[in-house]
């Protein structure tokens, strides 16, 4: 079974985009992903289509219409569906690699792309969505933010990435930042490979790069530490 993914969106001439290259890309091609993109202003009221409107109580900008989200929301994901139904979004829970994981071992996502200032808070809590955000800034749109989490979700699909073992030692898996990288040429630019690399003991190499994900990590990134 296939993971299945259905983005709602004001601009699905946006996707694939970089989800169709590279590791994504082949998984797209051989089917071990689907991907449908899903306009949300087919499901606009009145003549011109519209799927927002101005703030109540006043203020700048515009929000996307509770009742026009819905009906795209029904339309692509019935009641039934099992899928996660996510709104990118800002002011959401942060996207962590433990929630990548997570959803990699479902069967898929409905993700909706945000716009304007926002989307109608009751559309949220009656559809049941789940607000996630991939940091502390804010972008156009959530389709960005959704090709991010796609990425992050495809390459931990089975048989995705050639080597398994390559996603497991990476930053975020075990809670530290990776540890340094290094390979040919020996010496560069007058910069030479730790000597520890190339001793052939290999209980000294595990043991070096847990140190420096440590010490990156701590200077870096000190809060993982403290969770």
């Amino acid at each position: 079974m296939s993971f299945r993914a259905t983005v709602l969106t004001l601009y699905p001439e946006m996707f694939p985009g970089p989800l169709g290259v590279s590791l994504a890309g082949k998984a797209l091609a051989r089917g071990d992903v689907a991907l449908e993109s899903v306009q949300i202003r087919d499901f606009g009221v009145g003549r011109h289509r519209m799927v927002d409107d101005t703030p109540s109580g006043g203020g700048a900008g515009m929000v996307m219409r509770a009742d026009v989200l819905a009906n795209a929301i029904d339309s692509a994901s019935p009641a039934d569906d099992p899928r996660p139904r996510l709104l990118m979004s800002p002011r959401g829970k942060p996207l962590t690699q433990a929630r990548v994981r997570e959803l990699a071992a479902g069967e898929g996502a409905v993700i909706v792309c945000g716009r304007f200032e926002g989307v109608d808070e009751r559309l949220i809590a009656a559809r049941g969505l789940e607000e996630v955000s991939i940091g502390d800034y804010v972008l156009s749109g959530g389709e960005v933010a959704a090709m991010v989490l796609l990425d992050a979700v495809v390459r931990l699909l089975p048989g995705v990435m050639g080597n398994a073992e390559s996603g497991e030692t990476e930053s975020f898996e075990t809670g530290l930042l990776e540890h340094p990288h290094y390979t040919r040429p020996a010496e560069w630019e007058g910069r030479t490979i730790p000597q520890v690399l190339t001793s052939g003991d290999h209980g000294a190499v595990e043991r070096w790069r847990q140190a420096e994900a440590e010490r990156i990590t701590r200077a870096r990134r000190p809060d993982l530490l403290d969770d």
